[in-house]
């Protein structure tokens, strides 16, 4: 059997106000990083350079036009730029609209790459949305950028942390709506994606857990109706389909079980949900997976920390993890 090639990973720099440029270049400092991909950043040269300075960074800059031009070695930092701007206006922690702008550019870049089937993966430094509102991006982050400018029918995202993998119905919603929001059949479709795509992974018949919203999954009506009238439903059309879907598991334990190893993927209903259960778990090395593009995309689970921004006070755990897992998933899907 052949082996695996190392897939291509770009690596964008996030909003250049804020921690994303030290990070990135303090990942592409980790030999551990070239030993799973061929990472590159997407950036510009001047922020890459400061950052550099703040990181003691003495690695050679490869500027590159396209990722073939690639050298992958540890002690060169290959950088894609995405055009000319006025490097000496960006400010380390503030909300600037040209910092917004110079994010977007670099998410869309790799877009276009990703597109094209130039890179492999795309692993991202927060942006801020303040600042990217300010350059006129409608959207509200990330996810929704990659989505639609790919135009996916869906954008799914995953926390990754240890063996636990959480996905979730709703994200950015007030909570009294996210519970309404869960309904039968958004339920199901979730379940349905995310079986479509553990398949894609090579997961034989992966066991999906649906977190109940009420304490103790309701107990048979007594704190609610939300698992009868919507989960119980969703979980028995799926298991109808061929899923092998479980619950609703109350969530105080399912995602200790799934800690456990019992089940491959878990629903969470709404975002502090499964975000409490992973970000207290390990808060550094929770990092976001988003299925559904035409590319993997992985990214912290953090901002743009401007309080600290060129200060070499942020860690970069969680941006070594999210290049190295997601470089990790996708070999999953070659195997």
């Amino acid at each position: 059997m052949s082996q695996i090639r190392l897939p291509i990973v770009a690596v964008t720099t996030g909003d250049p106000a804020g921690i994303g440029p030290e990070i990135t270049v303090a990942t592409l400092q980790q030999k551990e990083v070239y030993d799973v991909c061929k990472p590159f950043l997407i950036g510009s040269i001047p922020i890459i350079k400061r950052a550099m300075a703040i990181k003691n960074c003495d690695f050679k800059i490869n500027k590159i036009s396209k990722p073939s031009e690639g050298e992958y070695k540890f002690g060169t930092i290959d950088v894609l730029e995405t055009g000319d701007y006025d490097y000496d206006s960006i400010e380390w922690g503030k909300v600037q609209k040209l910092a917004g702008q110079m994010s977007l550019d670099y998410v869309r870049k790799s877009i276009e790459l990703g597109l094209n089937k130039e890179i492999d993966v795309v692993s991202t430094a927060p942006i801020h949305k303040e600042a990217i509102k300010l350059a006129g991006c409608k959207l509200a982050g990330h996810t929704e950028i990659y989505q639609e400018e790919t135009h996916s029918d869906y954008g799914l995202t995953m926390f990754h942390v240890r063996n636990l993998r959480v996905f979730f119905v709703s994200r950015h919603m007030a909570l009294k709506d996210a519970c309404d929001y869960a309904n039968k059949e958004r339920v199901l479709d979730c379940v349905k994606q995310i079986h479509h795509e553990f398949t894609e992974l090579k997961f034989d018949k992966p066991r999906i857990a649906v977190a109940a919203l009420n304490p103790h999954g309701s107990d048979n009506g007594l704190f609610g109706h939300e698992e009868q009238d919507n989960l119980i439903p969703a979980v028995k059309a799926a298991q109808a389909l061929g899923i092998n879907a479980i619950g609703p598991i109350p969530a105080d334990s399912v995602f200790h079980l799934g800690l456990q190893g019992r089940y491959d993927a878990i629903l969470s209903l709404y975002h502090d949900q499964g975000h409490i259960a992973c970000k207290t778990l390990d808060f550094e090395r929770s990092i976001t997976i988003t299925f559904g593009l035409p590319f993997m995309r992985s990214s912290v689970d953090h901002g743009t920390a401007f309080d600290i921004a060129g200060k070499n006070l942020a860690g970069s755990v969680s941006m070594i993890e999210s290049t190295v897992v997601a470089a990790q998933y996708w070999k999953m899907k070659q195997r």
